[in-house]
């Protein structure tokens, strides 16, 4: 009976999930980086993903699920802390980041620790700080809880649950919270047309900001040094703590622009709350190192006016139907009925 009920859950999750058996990729997007031939996407196994993202079963004391720190209303970023937080109240080092758009990503995590999204939610599962499970205990738990083993039959023909399935679930849950529906991407479309303020500051963003945080990803996604002064309570340096080359101390992954207005803090430290303050941070003198970025060494110039212009057309980069899309919410009728 309970079999039977979870298909006829799928098959009602199915309508509400129509046409993801093939992502809609975005046409004014580049061509995604991610291999589809090795994880093909299909409604299961988003279903099952979105289950999985928002159970805290993944943590060793059930009381994290991935959704604690990548909530669906911050376009999937951690806005109640500066730094996030794991099992136990503990408290990590960094903000976690936004997820979306993901499948134009090669690297994924602040310092580019994982270089395959279908791997990357090891590190959380698995942090002493974070969720501090096991993958093989996250396995025999899923097996044991009625709800998963249909879930899995249907996503991957196999109810036998394995750790590479449960991955490749997460990461095509991930892989579908596609934000490209912004005020931006309309003008790009042609179906309206930026204001004069946010005109202006669009022009500014190109002269000023676009070789970093390149269109229409609005990043470049690879690492640098953007002159920030290191918070001597965390020393945390960064692209160095993996790769250990001097050339790469303080470098982070640069972060795309969009939702702005949904993903404060900003930084990887969550050290600014307010859009003004990381304006203020590139027009002041920067803190000196040798690995800060060539575009960064000469302070940006611009008056108090064309603050307020960037910042108009920053916000033409909020994508509010994404934010607030019921598809990457709670699935309330999988994990409160089941």
């Amino acid at each position: 009976m309970h079999k039977q009920l979870i298909i006829s859950l799928l098959i009602l999750t199915t309508a509400f999930f129509a046409n993801t058996s093939k992502l809609d990729l975005p046409k004014h997007f580049p061509k995604p980086i991610y291999n589809f031939e090795s994880n093909p996407t299909s409604q299961e196994k988003i279903i099952l993903g979105s289950a999985l993202f928002y159970d805290p079963i993944l943590s060793k004391d059930s009381t994290i699920s991935c959704a604690s720190c990548h909530s669906p209303y911050n376009a999937f970023a951690h806005t109640d802390h500066d730094l996030s937080h794991g099992i136990n109240d503990q408290i990590g080092t960094r903000n976690a980041p936004a997820l979306f758009n993901l499948a134009w990503q090669n690297s994924f995590m602040w310092d580019g620790a994982h270089k395959h999204l279908d791997m990357q939610a090891l590190a959380p599962m698995t942090h002493p700080g974070e969720m501090a499970e096991s993958i093989e205990n996250i396995v025999k738990k899923l097996q044991n809880k009625k709800l998963y083993p249909p879930l899995f039959q249907q996503a991957f023909q196999d109810s036998i649950i394995t750790g590479e399935h449960l991955l490749k679930a997460l990461a095509q849950f991930q892989l579908s919270l596609i934000s490209a529906n912004s005020k931006y991407d309309q003008v790009i479309k042609g179906d309206t047309t930026f204001n004069e303020q946010e005109q202006k500051g669009y022009t500014l963003f190109q002269k000023h900001c676009n070789s970093c945080h390149s269109e229409p990803l609005f990043s470049r996604f690879d690492f640098a040094n953007n002159g920030l002064p290191i918070d001597t309570s965390l020393n945390d340096y960064g692209r160095w703590t993996i790769t250990k080359k001097t050339e790469d101390g303080l470098k982070f992954k640069i972060p795309t622009l969009r939702n702005l207005s949904y993903t404060f803090p900003y930084m990887h430290d969550g050290r600014f709350k307010k859009l003004n303050q990381v304006l203020s941070h590139y027009t002041n003198p920067k803190y000196q190192s040798k690995t800060l970025a060539n575009e960064l060494k000469s302070p940006l110039t611009i008056s108090s006016n064309e603050k307020i212009d960037l910042i108009a057309f920053l916000l033409t980069l909020n994508d509010k139907e994404f934010v607030f899309n019921l598809k990457h919410q709670f699935p309330r009728d999988i994990l409160i009925k089941n």
